[in-house]
């Protein structure tokens, strides 16, 4: 007989997780992995039409760098976007400046910022041209 302590239970009667806990978490990563493709190739579709070079989407910061200045915002701004809960403010403006320089409005902005993997996509593939940094005009 087993005892437990206060807040303690076994999880698992053997102590290790079934299979079915194993596919349901594979298929968790899987499509994890298919959201970060669809995004990655979205921006990757953006930086091109922004004249910028593509593969710049899959290198860490230097995607913040180079999306800042298709917006038109100054480069330190990237200091900014290190500060938890500055950075979500800064996000915003930047998919607010991002639809405006893609000649898209405040809607497609939400869109940006609320729905990601679908409005990225939009704007990658979608017929909307590239305008020059909406930030740089304000």
């Amino acid at each position: 007989m087993s005892t437990l302590l206060l807040a303690q239970a076994e999880v698992y009667p053997t102590g290790e997780p079934g299979v079915l806990e194993a596919i349901i978490g594979g298929v968790g990563m899987l499509v994890y992995l298919v959201f970060i493709a669809i995004l990655i190739i979205a921006l990757w579709k953006i930086f091109v039409k922004a004249g910028k070079p593509g593969w710049a989407a899959i290198v860490p910061i230097y995607n913040a760098i180079v999306l800042l200045e298709i917006v038109g915002r100054p480069v330190w701004w990237i200091v900014l976007m290190l500060i938890p809960f500055v950075n979500i403010v800064i996000g915003i403006i930047l998919a607010i400046d991002l639809a405006k320089s893609f000649g898209k409005g405040g809607g497609f902005a939400a869109g940006l910022i609320l729905l990601s993997p679908i409005f990225y996509p939009i704007l990658g593939f979608g017929s909307a041209q590239y305008q020059g940094p909406a930030a740089a005009t304000a």
